[in-house]
C-alpha cells in the first residue's frame, strides 16, 4: 500500500490506475539500470516503484499523449535492445 504520494494526487497527474501502473513500473526500471538519471534531488522511498511514483506526482515522469506507439510494440523494441 503506497502512503505518498496519495493517489488522488497521482491520479489528478494520470488519467487511470491502469495507465499509472504501466508509467510507473516502466519508470520504476529505467530507475534500477545502472547510471539512470534521477528526476529529483532528494526521495522518501528507498524503492524504486516509490520513487518513480514520486516524479509522478513532481510532473517529471509524464506520458506523451502524441505517442501512437502501442504497449505491445514497446515491449518488442525493449526486447530487441
Amino acid at each position: 500500500m503506497i502512503i505518498y504520494p496519495s493517489i488522488d494526487k497521482l491520479l489528478a497527474k494520470v488519467p487511470s490506475r491502469y495507465s499509472l501502473a504501466v508509467l510507473a513500473a516502466k519508470r520504476a526500471h529505467e530507475l534500477e539500470m545502472p547510471g539512470s538519471i534521477k528526476m529529483l534531488s532528494a526521495y522518501q522511498s528507498k524503492k524504486t516503484v516509490g520513487q518513480a511514483l514520486e516524479e509522478v506526482v513532481a510532473g517529471d515522469v509524464i506520458i506523451d499523449p502524441a505517442s501512437k506507439l502501442l504497449e505491445r510494440d514497446a515491449e518488442k523494441l525493449d526486447h530487441e535492445a
